[in-house]
């Protein structure tokens, strides 16, 4: 009997250890590849500090050909699995969702098969969130003000928690690619929006997430490779 349990123990051990993997380095050049529709692929991000944010800049860019709902970036605290959320609606409809609070953004570029730049903002004090996509912005709306973002973070890539580190949802997962996936503490001034949309340095990297320097975790079918343009 307890020769049955110590091989079923391995075979789980063996399962989790080629399910998932633990890195920190470089990812210039390099991309996440989501290749299918699934609860459970995702990619967890440790950030580089976890203080109490009053504002927030994250950009990224994703290649898909989905057109139904799915989650770019996933920020969960214990307090609320939606304290900063990422989210496609439907084709061309973006979402900020922050504690809870909805900003919808319509009519914005989501060019099927073909890299996406996409910049999201939003600043407490004003409480103003506005998205910029491909080099294009969108209108500035006003969801949650005076308060900030404070707690543990969960940020995962490729699934929109439901609860906190958890409770993914297949229809609205991630398929496809996304890379260069950046986070800041402030709202990052235009000029240096404008150089990540046109793919020039900036002259500081994300300093809650910094693709160049990025601690993370894989889990189920995540692949890492070279970037395709």
């Amino acid at each position: 009997m307890e020769t049955t349990i110590a091989k079923y123990v391995l075979i789980l051990l063996l399962v989790y250890l080629t399910q998932s993997s633990a890195e920190h380095r470089d990812l210039s050049g390099q991309m996440f590849t989501f290749p299918v529709e699934s609860d459970t692929a995702h990619v967890i991000l440790a950030p580089n500090q976890s203080k109490s944010l009053t504002a927030v800049t994250v950009c990224l860019r994703f290649f898909s050909d989905l057109t139904r709902a799915q989650s770019l970036f996933s920020f969960a605290t214990p307090a609320d699995p939606n304290s900063f959320l990422l989210y496609k609606q439907a084709k061309s409809v973006y979402e900020i969702n922050e504690y809870d609070n909805i900003a919808l953004f319509k009519g914005l570029e989501d060019i099927p098969n073909q890299w996406n730049s996409v910049c999201a903002t939003w600043n407490s004090q004003t409480g103003i969130a506005q998205l910029w996509v491909n080099g294009k912005p969108s209108t500035r709306k006003g969801i949650r003000r005076g308060s900030d973002i404070s707690g543990m973070p969960s940020i995962i890539l490729g699934q929109e928690q439901d609860s906190y580190g958890g409770t993914f949802d297949k229809a609205q997962s991630f398929a496809g690619m996304i890379a260069d996936v950046h986070m800041w503490d402030s709202v990052l001034p235009y000029p240096e929006i404008a150089l990540y949309m046109n793919r020039i340095p900036q002259k500081t990297d994300g300093n809650v997430i910094n693709w160049r320097s990025l601690d993370f975790t894989t889990k189920g079918y995540v692949i890492v490779e070279n970037q395709v343009n």
